[in-house]
């Protein structure tokens, strides 16, 4: 699916269920529902849904706030120093410049995931024309880093 234009004042930007870019990441996979191309950039909304598992590498970002929404399932959120337990209903929010990686238990999970500002979805469709798991290897996730606000970190 195409992305949507920039919205003009009184429009509205509707995703129905099914719709929206889905990109594969290999043990989730990433549906748009408001790119940043479509905020001005103020953020990207995304629901991210897969397998039981480590979702990402542990990283940060430097100028981007991170919010995590639990629609479906179990999670470990390690922030900062913290291990974090949500199901649904769950909200997490991670702040700039903090170490962050998200797991799914068993049975997989659904989460809605708010950027703040947006523009971070492009990071996710070069990791996802890598192949299954590009986003959980941390040599690629380093090189596509280099360009986008995702810091892999220890």
């Amino acid at each position: 699916t195409q992305e949507a234009p920039m919205l003009l004042s009184g429009q509205a930007h509707v995703v129905a269920p099914g719709e929206g870019r889905i990109v594969d990441l290999g043990v989730t996979r990433m549906r748009v529902l408001a790119a940043g191309g479509t905020t001005g950039r103020t953020f990207t909304l995304a629901e991210f849904a897969g397998d039981e598992g480590p979702w990402t590498v542990p990283h940060l970002h430097r100028a981007m706030e991170e919010s995590f929404f639990v629609l479906d399932g179990n999670f470990t959120f390690g922030v900062g120093e913290a291990q974090i337990e949500a199901g649904p209903g769950s909200y997490v929010l991670v702040p700039r410049e903090t170490r962050h990686v998200l797991a799914a238990h068993a049975g997989g999970g659904r989460c809605l995931v708010l950027m703040v500002p947006g523009g971070q979805e492009e990071m996710f469709y070069e990791l996802g024309e890598l192949g299954a798991d590009s986003l959980r290897d941390p040599a690629v996730r380093a090189a596509i880093s280099a360009r986008f606000d995702s810091v892999p970190v220890r």
